[in-house]
């Protein structure tokens, strides 16, 4: 029998966690309801969830405050977090990808909306069929297992970050703009702006590590991987 997406809501007004919950069971997925952040630990610490939806605006500890809280963690570490907030504000959507959270939704948003950003982020975490190891100097990732290494050493990548990786090593010394990162990593990004690029692209850097110098900023044009980095260089 096919896995249903376990998704956990956490969101404290029951007439839109209803509405949610009732679209996610009729559209193939496994909801799971808390109205707060003790509720929702409580639920992570007995099965972990395929992703998070998270109220950015809950009683007692923060939407994001809760993402920082998760990302940090090594158990939840990987799991997708997708922010809903009332707030169309550039500043607080950026906030809370710095929080850690892998995309947005603004409310009021469309079930099509919610299935398809869903649906993205889960289709970010699956390992891509059919691509094997890739290699760019000292990095390595495998697609199969979800590890990425450098000079030996594992390093620790959320969903989005690993899919922008992925797909910056699969194309080395290429120069992408960000509306076809958008495009090639987010997938389903008609409801995406370009800036979220720019914070995912901080994120994996500082994930990398020393690595991290291999991603490339091409002004004005976007991003590229150089596998022959002044990350991996000597100087003679």
């Amino acid at each position: 029998m096919k896995h249903m997406p376990r998704v956990l809501l956490v969101e404290d007004e029951p007439a839109i966690a209803e509405l949610v919950l009732v679209n996610l069971r009729h559209n193939g997925f496994e909801p799971v309801w808390a109205e707060d952040g003790i509720a929702a630990q409580r639920e992570l610490d007995a099965v972990l969830p395929d992703a998070i939806l998270l109220d950015w605006m809950l009683p007692g500890q923060s939407g994001l405050a809760l993402a920082r809280k998760w990302r940090a963690d090594a158990r939840t570490k990987t799991i997708p977090i997708l922010m809903l907030t009332a707030r169309g504000d550039e500043p607080d959507k950026v906030a809370g990808l710095d929080a850690g959270a892998d995309d947005y939704i603004t409310k009021p948003f469309s079930t099509q909306e919610l299935l398809a950003r869903i649906r993205a982020v889960l289709r970010r975490r699956a390992p891509e069929q059919g691509s094997d190891a890739l290699v760019a100097g000292e990095l390595s990732l495998d697609a199969a297992t979800h590890r990425v290494t450098w000079r030996g050493h594992a390093l620790k990548l959320g969903p989005t970050e690993f899919k922008l990786l992925q797909y910056l090593m699969a194309h080395p010394e290429r120069v992408h703009s960000r509306a076809q990162l958008l495009d090639k990593v987010w997938g389903d990004h008609v409801f995406i702006e370009e800036r979220t690029v720019d914070v995912h692209v901080k994120r994996l850097r500082e994930a990398l590590g020393a690595a991290g110098a291999m991603i490339e900023t091409v002004r004005g044009a976007g991003y590229r991987l150089a596998a022959q980095s002044t990350a991996s260089s000597g100087t003679g």
